[in-house]
């Protein structure tokens, strides 16, 4: 299932972390939310395959600890989401459609 698009409308606010903000529902370590407003990124189902890191070409992603989460240890934060260029290589490049990418949406 990919993430839901209409997050922002869908989902509450749950705070925020590394500067971040999160998306409820939160209920670690099994239930992330999604992390991100303009570039989101659901932990839920996040492979962390790092192939969004790898690829963006302004260095929006970094990597965070996310301990004992189900699918993986480690996820990808969009810590730089603010220079976001719109390219959508990271939505086109994730295996499991766990990144939405939009600008009307801001930080």
């Amino acid at each position: 299932m990919a993430i839901d698009s209409n997050f922002d409308q869908n989902r509450e606010r749950a705070g925020e972390e590394n500067g971040v903000a999160v998306w409820g529902p939160v209920d670690p370590p099994e239930k992330l939310g999604i992390h991100g407003t303009h570039v989101a990124v659901d932990y839920d189902i996040c492979l962390a395959d790092g192939a969004c890191l790898e690829n963006c070409p302004v260095d929006v992603f970094t990597w965070v600890d996310t301990p004992d989460h189900p699918v993986s240890e480690q996820k990808v934060e969009p810590t730089n989401e603010d220079q976001c260029i719109d390219c959508m290589l990271c939505v086109d490049i994730c295996p499991v459609d766990a990144i939405d990418v939009d600008a009307s949406r801001q930080a």
